[in-house]
């Protein structure tokens, strides 16, 4: 199978857990809806069919940490809606804006493993990338956290069976046999439940585990359904 592999990065980046509403939380890591939107940003696909296009059953997408995950809070100042309308001064009990603290991630940086069962698509997207020529602005999480990329290359990957080995993308945790994580020194393990995937309306259809170190290192794990790309191994959400 071949798999289109390219690095996204920036100076800040937003991945919104469900579960914060007033002080939003990051994960760590764009989730795999997340990097459809990107990727559809990229091909020129709208907001309103990109989940559609890349749906589960026709692509791939696993993402490896490359920059050490680093978090910090910054204060927002939001518009005031809270009464159903804005005014640009205070108002009696109505302030015109309202300020929340945001977790941010800094200086994030990820490599993107990716494939298309359309052929076609697949090509564009990677000639795309080649040239640096995206259709929509690129971002990570949020408007507001502008992106860049690289391409890396275009690779064969292939599937492996039951396997002990290094991990180097993010490893879901129902791809662990046996519960067997080896627990090196010198490594951050964490574990997050995301959302894995997500049809066309937004409904979230699966939720994971994934277990990532922090700095991006390797986790060497007891794995079902990894794919080995010359000597590297990955697992895909």
């Amino acid at each position: 199978m071949k798999l289109l592999i390219f690095d996204v990065y920036g100076d800040f980046g937003h991945f919104k857990k469900y579960y914060t509403t007033s002080s939003p939380l990051t994960f760590s890591f764009p989730p795999s809806p997340t990097i459809k939107g990107l990727i559809g940003a990229i091909e020129g696909i709208g907001k309103e069919d990109y989940l559609k296009v890349l749906s589960s059953d026709k692509c791939k997408l696993a993402v490896r940490i490359l920059n050490p995950v680093k978090k910090m809070r910054m204060g927002l100042n939001l518009i005031n809606t809270k009464d159903n309308f804005w005014i640009p001064l205070k108002k009696k009990n109505h302030e015109a804006r309202t300020q929340v603290k945001m977790e941010l991630l800094k200086d994030p940086m990820y490599r993107i493993y990716f494939h298309h069962t359309d052929e076609d698509l697949f090509n564009d997207i990677i000639e795309k990338l080649k040239n640096h020529k995206n259709v929509y602005t690129v971002s990570l999480g949020l408007s507001e956290m502008i992106a860049d990329y690289r391409f890396v290359g275009v690779e064969d990957a292939f599937e492996t069976g039951d396997v002990e080995t290094e991990i180097s993308s993010v490893l879901p945790y129902k791809y662990i046999l046996e519960d067997r994580i080896v627990f090196e020194d010198g490594k951050k393990y964490f574990k997050e439940k995301i959302p894995a995937d997500m049809d066309e309306e937004r409904i979230v259809l699966d939720y994971a585990d994934v277990v990532y170190e922090a700095n991006g290192k390797s986790i060497r794990s007891y794995v079902s359904n990894s794919w080995v790309i010359k000597d590297e191994h990955i697992v895909f959400f």
